[in-house]
Formats: structure tokens, C-alpha cells, sequence
């Protein structure tokens, strides 16, 4: 019998590794039941490690849709006609002095006549975005596509603990095996065998685009060759080949490594096509990725090395599922745990693949572009990283959370363009820190005390001075603007006016979600500073003492938790997007100032009254924290399975809850799932305390932590 000790930490709440006594989870077994397993042609399925990402359709390629993405790669386009670098605002919005209330960000450029300011608003809501580096397929010779019609018999496989993805299918009656996997550093391996490529009836072709916004099977233009150049360059070593990718600021580089010979398709520059091996031979294709040249010259050697065989399983995945945390369903009786557990597992692994990397996730990740150019928003930040620490996964979300102290230039800049002090975080960010423009930018201020929330998640995890000095400033700068944002009324309070809730369903003053955050984002800066050995700031204290009460209304049952105290009609007209109301009970610790039965009963009522069809992926595990925190696990288990149409997981498990792939749904999810399992601090002392403890269902565990 296995015996596990259980070490409690003071500032650390930790979980017992596995319930007394059970043998350890089979975590290889757990993962590969929702291996994907597919006849689908244009189901589109990510490889990658993170940070740089390759979605492949059922041909194993990407001949009918797919792309290349990475968070180290984006393309700004030319500026409007006109205009110069010297007209783009630094920090991205055109307004300056303070938020007056009923007012967002609309400010224009000043001296610039309307239609041509707008003409420069869009630019910058356009640029940078996100680029599509290319796509790899399958095409006859001479540039002749393959039809979709044309593939027979597909079988396809992803396979999550090892992340390689097999396709097996026929053209004109023969076979094709071709298996994909990507590598830590940047590297495809593709690996594919037919006598099609032998009879030299099909070829591997890389094909590059013109870099844009737009949305599709594959982003990007295929038609512009005269606005993007790709340069064949051959290296010491036979056999590669540098390809020389430049798209206006758009620089890198593909070092390609194959037994064929390429040649450059005759009609088309950016068309690198690979044909061409004996009859029955393994044929492989090796793609380094790279924005140094540096890189891809050092890395030619190492690729020849034979530790580099393609046939190699690459480590990314069987070490992330080997460490961490892990979670088995299996040895419940409720019907539903298998969805549940496939969900659990594709998440982990969709986020794992898209955000890992060095900059927070876009909404759709690196699956493709999405409605806000693939840019990231600090709102959403916690909806990306925050489940990594309590799934003991932090190197996950360290390089990501880097943004913070990157784009504290730019965030003072704007605070101080705006008439505050400290750092003001923007909204729709590239990897400059430029906000782009849009009315709420300055009055959606939940993304304000995130770097509080993340700061203390770590410490639980990392309780070090290094941690400390890490967070100071940030915290400190945040904590300054908030303070400072506030107004305060003739009888001392202070008001949170302008605002715009998390549901952005217009401009208001104190509401309810960012009064409550306001209080726990001034209490944890002030904590701060206290382990630092600094006294606390009065001020803060003075703000957060004085903070309005967050706004009720008398209803049945009791007083509910409304919008603001201006939106008292919050549950007959503003009951869709987000439930503001519930968000600030089971996302934060209990917090002076918010009334645990008003909560309770706001659960309650939301869960009745709200459109569910017209809410967000996320909307539903925060939902699910509520109710497992107010005491209602089996509501907090029918909320990560609703029914919705919004609260959708298709096959890849991606979320569907919002206008593109949607990962925020997915980060939510194991964030409820590991507070459900693992519990919060002051949870019930029984095992998985947000699960209903009806014997139905039995919940296995390994290394989890305790949410806030």
C-alpha cells in the first residue's frame, strides 16, 4: 500500500496528492480515452507547444484549411495614405484628461477631419495582428489542387499524450500515411509515405501568404505575390534550405531539411514544392521556425544530428501530462462524467498547445485570427493563465505573464495621458502594448486588479522574496491607479464612476463586480507591501474603507446583487452577457462588504432568470464557482454542462461560447474543475467539495491547489 504524507504551508493551502491510501492515476490511461479519433476532412486540429502552433485538417496537412501561427510573429500593415507614425497615439487611444461619467473613449484626433481620424482608428484597431506564416499541402504537379472528393477511406488519429497527429487515406486507389508533430523548439516533423510521391503524382507544397486580418479556412492573402517576397536560400548542408520569408515589418525564417530537392513553383514565388522518393520508403520534410537567422544557421548542425530522427517522439506532451496536476472521472457513476473528463482533457491540452507562450493568448489562441486581430485584451488574461497555477503548471503562464512588467512603459504613458497616476492597462494588446481604440477601453476596468489576483496565486505556489520583488511595482502602480480613480462624494464615499461592467452592457457608475474587485485589488496591495516590510498606504485603505456598497435590490427570498444601483432593471432587461452578478463570490475570496446570503440568493436568482443563449463560453464555470462556493455543487456541475448553444465543445474540445474558437471558455473550466476538486480556502473538509457528495460521483486527483 501506498502511503502519501500531506504537508500543510501556512501561506500555501496544499491538497492531498491522491485521496488516503489510493494508488497513484493512470494518467496515461486518462488522456488517451479522448485521444481524437476522426473521419472528418475539415475538422482542423492543433500541434504545437505554446507558443508556436500548426492546425491540421484531415490530410494530415493543411490542403483544404489550416494555419501557422506563433506568438512571436505579427504583421502591421502600411498606414492609411496621409498619415505617419508620428499621428499613431504611443498608448493607442486618442483621449485625454480624465473618464467623465457617461463617457468612454471617444475621442478623435485632434486637427484630423472625422471620416480620416476614423480611417486611422481602424488602421489601429487592425494593426499588429496576428500572421499566418503558411501552409503546408497536398497538390498534383504543377500546382493542380487536390479535391476533397478525391480523399477516400480517411482515419485519422491526434494523440494527446505523445501531441502527433497520424492521417491514413487514398488518392486515385493508393495509400497515404502522413504523421505531423512539433517540438519544443519550433521544429515540424512531417513524416509521409505513398508510391503517389514516388510516381511523382502528388507533392508536399509550403505555400506563404501576404500577411492580413481576415478570417477563413487559411488567413491570409494567397493572390498578392508582388507585396511579400520568399528567398530559397541553400545552407552548408545538402539537403537544407533557408526560406527567407519578409512581409513589410514581417521577418523570418523556415529552415527546411529534406531527402527531396525543392524547387520554386514557376507560376508562383512563394510555392516551394518537395516530390519524389523510391518506392516505399518513409520520406520526411523538416520545418525549423525562426525569426533570427542566428537561430536557424546554429540550428542547421543540430538538425542533422541523429537525436533529431523524426521518427523520435518529441517531449513536449509526455512531460506536461507527467507533471502537474491530473484529474480521473472514471469511477463515477453519473452518465455525465465522460463528457466532463473529455472536456477536462482536450482543454488541458488546446491551452497547453495555444497559450504557453510569450504573450497572453488571443481569444481563439493560435488557431486562427479572430474579431480582434488576434491581439489579447487584459480583461481576458485571467480567463487564459489563472488555471495553470492551481493545476501546479506556473512555468505555463510565467513567459505570458511578462506582459506586465514589459508594458509598464506604456501603461504609465496612458495613465498619465489620461490625467491618472501609476499604470493603466489597455485592452486589445499586441506585443508592443498599444491599446487599440474602442469606447470601453478606459471605463472596463475589471482588468485593473488582475495583476493583484495573479500575483497572490503565485506567492501560494512561490511563497519567496523573489516573488515579492517580482510583483512589487506592478502592484504598486496598479494599486496607485486605482486610488486615484475614484471620486469622492460629499459625504466621504467613494464612487466608481465611469464604469463598464464585465458584461459591457453600457456605461454606468458603481457596479456591482468592480466594486468588490476594487476592495479585494486595494486589500491585496496593501498585503503587499506589508510582507515587503512597508507600511501600508492610507490612502488605499482609506478608498477601499469608504468604497459604495455594492447595489441590491429587495426581490423574493431577500435582497440579490444588481448591476449598478442606476441599472435596478438588471434581471428583466439586462439578464444576457456576462452575470456580473455572481462573478465576484466565486471568483474571489470572501471579501468585508459582500453579504454571503445576498449572494447566495443572487445565485439563485440568476441561475433562473438569465438567457443562457445569449452569454459567453466563461459565463458558465463562473457560474459554477459560484454555486460550488454558495453550497449548490449539483447546480455547479449542470452549469459546466449546460445545454446552451453557447456552452458548446466540438470535437477538438474547443469552447464555442463566442465568435471565433473560444479558449477563455476552456481556461474557465479547469479553473472551476480544480476549485471543485481541490476546494478553496474555507471549503468544506471533505474530498472535492464543489462536487455534489450524493455517491455518484468519485473524484480522483493528483496535485491540485486550492483556489483563493
Amino acid at each position: 500500500m501506498i502511503i502519501y504524507r500531506f504537508i500543510i504551508l501556512a501561506v500555501l493551502p496544499a491538497v492531498a496528492a491522491t485521496v488516503f491510501g489510493q494508488t497513484p492515476i493512470d494518467r496515461e490511461a486518462v488522456v488517451r480515452r479522448h485521444n481524437i479519433v476522426s473521419n472528418d476532412l475539415n475538422l482542423q486540429l492543433p500541434l504545437g507547444n505554446g507558443n508556436f502552433c500548426v492546425t491540421v485538417d484531415g490530410t494530415g496537412l493543411q490542403t483544404f484549411g489550416g494555419n501557422i501561427m506563433s506568438h512571436d510573429a505579427w504583421h502591421t500593415s502600411p498606414l492609411p495614405d496621409g498619415f505617419t507614425i508620428q499621428d499613431v497615439p504611443e498608448t493607442g487611444s486618442f483621449q485625454k484628461g480624465r473618464c467623465q461619467p457617461g463617457q468612454g473613449d471617444t475621442a478623435l484626433l485632434e486637427g484630423v477631419e472625422k471620416s480620416r481620424a476614423e480611417t486611422l482608428r481602424k488602421w489601429m484597431f487592425d494593426n499588429p495582428h496576428i500572421a499566418n506564416l503558411g501552409r503546408i499541402r497536398l497538390m498534383r504537379p504543377g500546382g493542380v489542387e487536390i479535391k476533397p472528393e478525391e480523399i477516400k477511406n480517411l482515419e485519422r488519429e491526434l494523440d494527446l499524450w505523445d501531441g502527433s497527429h497520424r492521417s491514413s487515406f487514398e488518392i486515385d486507389n493508393i495509400s497515404v500515411t502522413i504523421t505531423m508533430k512539433v517540438s519544443a523548439d519550433n521544429v515540424i516533423f512531417l513524416i509521409y509515405k505513398s508510391l503517389l510521391f514516388a510516381e511523382k503524382k502528388i507533392e508536399i507544397v509550403l505555400d506563404f501568404p501576404y500577411p492580413n486580418e481576415q478570417q477563413g479556412q487559411w488567413v491570409g492573402k494567397f493572390d498578392s505575390p508582388e507585396r511579400h517576397t520568399t528567398t530559397l536560400e541553400k545552407t552548408s548542408y545538402d539537403g537544407t534550405f533557408a526560406l527567407r520569408r519578409k512581409a513589410d515589418n514581417l521577418n523570418y525564417f523556415f529552415l527546411a531539411l529534406s531527402a527531396g530537392t525543392p524547387k520554386v513553383d514557376a507560376n508562383n514565388p512563394h510555392r516551394i514544392c518537395y516530390s519524389g522518393t523510391s518506392e516505399g520508403q518513409i520520406a520526411s520534410l523538416i520545418l525549423l521556425f525562426s525569426t533570427d537567422k542566428k537561430n536557424v544557421t546554429e540550428a542547421t548542425k543540430e538538425l542533422f544530428d541523429p537525436m533529431h530522427d523524426p521518427l523520435r517522439p518529441v517531449d513536449v506532451f509526455p512531460n506536461f501530462w507527467q507533471t502537474g496536476a491530473a484529474i480521473d472521472l472514471s469511477e463515477s457513476t453519473d452518465p455525465r462524467w465522460r463528457e466532463l473528463e473529455r472536456r477536462i482533457v482536450l482543454s488541458q491540452y488546446l491551452l497547453r498547445v495555444n497559450t504557453a507562450g510569450t504573450l497572453p493568448s488571443a481569444e481563439a489562441g493560435l488557431l486562427t485570427t479572430d474579431p480582434w486581430r488576434g491581439q489579447y485584451h487584459y480583461e481576458m488574461v485571467w480567463w487564459h493563465l489563472a488555471h495553470y497555477a492551481l493545476w501546479d503548471r506556473l512555468n505555463c503562464s510565467d513567459e505570458a505573464l511578462k506582459c506586465y512588467e514589459k508594458h509598464k512603459p506604456v501603461a504609465k504613458k496612458l495613465a498619465e495621458q489620461l490625467g491618472y497616476k501609476g499604470y493603466k492597462w489597455g485592452k486589445s494588446v499586441g506585443p508592443e502594448g498599444r491599446t487599440a481604440p474602442w469606447r470601453g477601453n478606459q471605463v472596463l476596468l475589471w482588468k485593473q486588479p488582475h495583476p493583484m489576483f495573479f500575483a497572490e496565486l503565485e506567492y501560494r505556489n512561490r511563497p519567496t522574496r523573489e516573488t515579492l520583488e517580482k510583483w512589487a511595482d506592478i502592484l504598486e502602480g496598479t494599486a496607485e491607479n486605482m486610488a486615484d480613480y475614484v471620486t469622492k462624494d460629499e459625504n466621504n464615499i467613494y464612487h466608481l464612476d465611469p464604469v463598464m461592467p464585465p458584461g459591457e452592457l453600457g456605461i454606468t457608475k458603481d457596479t456591482a463586480f468592480d466594486l468588490a474587485y476594487w476592495r479585494f485589488g486595494l486589500d491585496t496591495a496593501n498585503t503587499w507591501r506589508q510582507r515587503m516590510g512597508k507600511e501600508r498606504n492610507p490612502l488605499w485603505d482609506e478608498v477601499r474603507k469608504n468604497l459604495a456598497p455594492l447595489p441590491t435590490i429587495d426581490a423574493d427570498g431577500g435582497k440579490v446583487f444588481v448591476h449598478s444601483a442606476e441599472w435596478l432593471d438588471s434581471y428583466a432587461k439586462r439578464n444576457w452577457e456576462h452575470p456580473d452578478l455572481i462573478g465576484f463570490f466565486g471568483m474571489l475570496p470572501p471579501l468585508e462588504g459582500v453579504d454571503q446570503e445576498t449572494a447566495k440568493q443572487t445565485l439563485r436568482k440568476v441561475a433562473q432568470e438569465w438567457q443562457w443563449n445569449r452569454c459567453w463560453g466563461w459565463d458558465f464555470p463562473w457560474m459554477a464557482m459560484a454555486a460550488a462556493k454558495a453550497g449548490e455543487p449539483e447546480l455547479a456541475v449542470e452549469m459546466l454542462l449546460h445545454g446552451s448553444s453557447r456552452n458548446r465543445y466540438d470535437d477538438r474540445g474547443v469552447n464555442l461560447g463566442g465568435p471565433c474558437p473560444y479558449l477563455p471558455g476552456n481556461g474557465g473550466l479547469l479553473y472551476a474543475v480544480a476549485m471543485m476538486a481541490a476546494g478553496w480556502d474555507g471549503a468544506p473538509k471533505q474530498n472535492a467539495p464543489g462536487f455534489p457528495q450524493n455517491g455518484k460521483w468519485k473524484i480522483r486527483f493528483e496535485g491540485l491547489k486550492q483556489a483563493p
